[in-house]
């Protein structure tokens, strides 16, 4: 069977790669994403019966679905390898129930207690098996350096997902004032030969610029190239990101079916917290595959630039403040996959234009058809920072659940636009990652104030054991962040925003 290929959102790379060449290559010529040119159907018998198998099979036989160019058999040993021992719970990717009508998709019991993982554990080695397979081809092929953007979660990910692989360097840029106290403790304590880590001086749209503007230097890509290097990203701008994220709602689907949480072939509604528009794409990919989900529900914090244009159909930037929240994931103005979801409801040529008008003008408006589209699949609303850690309070003491504040938000979103159906609220990170704030939610203190003076020295991880006193029975302490304190910081530089910064960065960590 030919494998299925991949076109480009702006209509200006025309190479149409296979799954393992959009994975290396990571975003199209001319600055657009790679999408399948096709979607499989999945039949509801077919999503009902991954109940019966292990998580790892059940991403393989996604993965077969979308003819990724890899054996299938090899298919099936990497899933075996990346959803195995990193992952600390059996379902992998857990479903809760929380409340009668309400559940929670957990998907932060991989290595680094955030959603990333569930893509970032699979597509390294995917990344890996790409390499081999052009080498064993006779291709003269370079090392790759991997370069990433983060506002938190990923840059971890990606860091332990890329670590001491062959052929492979990666180097993460994230907000030096914009992540929490362990997001950055994560990071620049990541083990490796091959990894690098650097603070920037600017917001997660300065970090996710730079980066952009360096993929699209040509006089970088030389400079790499005459050391062996190509250029490759593990942002959610990568194909390779997205699908094992679609494998996620599938299987949560099959698994509240099996639990009596949905009745076979009825539909519930999903409440993603989204900031670059990749895990609510997945579920809008789910969606048109067959899953049956009836609405998207878009969560949005004080960045609320998502929530603006899905009401509206106006994207802008322009005048618009970036605001520190306490879900810092989502503190996002750009948010890069939603060219992706444009390119599906319009078509190339608008694409190309939207994109060249946020680029200049720092906004664009999409057409009346292509609003009526957007607005037939999403739904949207926004919390304040305040809102947000009222929220972790009220459903930990409802409920006994603690929240992390961006699930907090899908919670409160979820609960202002749900109906008939039931509701799955996409948790994209344990509540230790964001102990600050959660201990603030607690201690009824408000979002931005100083913490309390008995607690305000404690370090993140100090933290995290105050907060086990006000939460008895909250899930524990992933092993991995308790032990952070103990573990040397190896990376402390901080640079300026910028492509330069960037690109002087990277030449000072090859040395």
């Amino acid at each position: 069977m030919e494998p299925l290929r991949y076109q480009d959102t702006r209509g200006l790379d025309a190479t149409l790669p296979a799954f393992s060449g959009a994975v290396v290559k990571g975003i199209a010529e001319g600055g657009g994403l790679f999408i399948p040119e096709s979607l499989p159907h999945l039949p509801l018998d077919d999503v009902l019966e991954l109940a019966d198998l292990p998580y790892w099979q059940r991403a393989a036989y996604l993965f077969g679905l979308f003819r990724v160019d890899v054996d299938d058999e090899r298919i099936a040993d990497l899933m075996r390898d990346a959803y195995g021992d990193a992952f600390d719970h059996p379902d992998v990717a857990h479903v809760e129930e929380v409340v009668a009508g309400t559940h929670v998709l957990e998907l932060w019991h991989g290595p680094t207690s955030a959603f990333k993982d569930m893509a970032l554990q699979c597509m390294p080695p995917f990344f890996s098996e790409a390499i081999d397979i052009r080498r064993d081809a006779g291709e003269a092929v370079d090392d790759y350096l991997v370069l990433v953007a983060t506002s938190g979660d990923t840059g971890k990910a990606a860091l332990e997902g890329f670590a001491d692989r062959e052929h492979t360097s990666i180097v993460v840029f994230y907000p030096a004032e914009g992540v929490s106290d362990i997001q950055r403790k994560q990071m620049v304590t990541q083990r490796g030969r091959n990894v690098g880590v650097f603070g920037v001086r600017g917001n997660f749209d300065d970090c996710q610029t730079a980066v952009k503007a360096a993929f699209a230097d040509p006089a970088f890509a030389a400079e790499l190239h005459a050391r062996g290097l190509a250029l490759s990203s593990a942002n959610s701008i990568n194909w390779g990101r997205l699908l094992p994220q679609i494998v996620y709602y599938a299987s949560a689907y099959a698994d509240m079916v099996a639990s009596g949480g949905v009745k076979a072939g009825e539909p519930l509604d999903i409440c993603v917290p989204t900031g670059n528009f990749g895990n609510i794409l997945a579920a809008y990919y789910a969606k048109r595959m067959g899953v049956p989900i009836s609405r998207l529900l878009c969560a949005s914090n004080e960045n609320n630039v998502l929530a603006d244009f899905i009401a509206t159909g106006v994207y802008d930037i322009s005048a618009r403040g970036f605001v520190t929240t306490p879900s810092p994931s989502m503190d996002i103005l750009v948010s890069s996959n939603l060219e992706r979801l444009l390119f599906e409801l319009a078509d190339a040529r608008r694409v190309r234009e939207w994109m060249a008008r946020l680029a200049a003008d720092g906004r664009f408006q999409v057409d009346r058809e292509t609003f009526a589209k957007v607005r037939e699949h999403f739904s949207a609303d926004w919390v304040t920072n305040d809102e947000s850690l009222a929220v972790v309070r009220q459903v930990w003491e409802e409920y006994g659940y603690l929240l992390d504040p961006h699930t907090a938000v899908a919670w409160e979103v979820a609960e202002r636009l749900r109906g008939e159906d039931p509701v799955l609220v996409v948790s994209t990170a344990h509540w230790a990652k964001f102990g600050a704030d959660v201990y603030r939610a607690l201690d009824s203190v408000g979002a931005g104030e100083p913490l309390p003076a008995d607690v305000a020295g404690l370090s993140g991880v100090e933290l995290l054991g105050r907060i086990a006193d006000l939460a008895p029975g909250a899930s524990p302490v992933p092993h991995a962040l308790a032990e952070l304190d103990g573990l040397p910081e190896r990376f402390t530089g901080v640079v300026d925003a910028g492509k330069e910064g960037v690109e002087d960065a990277v030449r000072e960590w090859l040395g």
